[in-house]
């Protein structure tokens, strides 16, 4: 039997819950799924910790690394650069486990491009009336940022077609649930890695 560790890639609109998600899959799963650390060419922001929050690298350092194909993606954003390092990607295979990246659309189709073994999920809010209301409960950004992200929606509805599993976020256990049992099913997936053949026929 071939028991393949998945990348999962789990992107979803601003508000949706995919954070939280994330979390309580690893929480609940600590040492069969881990989420990958992005690399940032930011400074340390107050409250954050660096090699916790993100890899703190600089922008001489980030640009070296693209230029050195170091990232499965990246993303330049309001002049900053975030990333996801292949060695940090590696490490976590390394231990066994399945990996998540929590990264945004115009990453994953880069990680699609790369790999068509990567699965990726979008995560939805039940309804855009709750995505508004989760928007100002969680008190996180001004009205205008607020609204700035709602105004996005539409744009960034139009990357579904290009994902393999949509989870609408509507109860967190439910939404959990939902992509365990989508682990589950890419891992049944048949293809030439799945079942081996050759080694079972040997014993009979």
């Amino acid at each position: 039997m071939y028991d393949r560790n998945l990348l999962l890639v789990i992107s979803g609109l601003s508000g949706a819950g995919k954070g939280t998600i994330c979390k309580a899959l690893v929480e609940k799963h600590p040492e069969n799924i881990q989420c990958s650390l992005s690399a940032t060419s930011r400074d340390v922001r107050p409250g954050e910790i660096a090699d916790k929050t993100y890899y703190y690298i600089g922008k001489d350092k980030f640009i070296s690394k693209i230029e050195n194909d170091k990232f499965l993606e990246y993303a330049e954003v309001y002049g900053n650069y975030y990333g996801t390092l292949k060695e940090e990607v590696q490490r976590l295979f390394s231990l066994k486990a399945d990996v998540i990246l929590e990264i945004e659309m115009q990453g994953a189709l880069q990680i699609r491009k790369r790999s068509q073994d990567a699965v990726l999920i979008f995560i939805m809010p039940p309804s855009f009336k709750e995505l508004r209301e989760r928007l100002l409960r969680r008190k996180r950004d001004c009205e205008e940022d607020i609204q700035n992200r709602l105004d996005k929606v539409t744009s960034e509805l139009k990357y579904i077609k290009d994902y393999d599993y949509i989870v609408v976020n509507d109860e967190l256990e439910d939404a959990v649930a939902k992509i365990e049992a989508i682990i589950v099913a890419e891992k049944c997936k048949m293809d030439e890695k799945t079942f081996d053949i050759e080694k079972f026929i040997k014993d009979i």
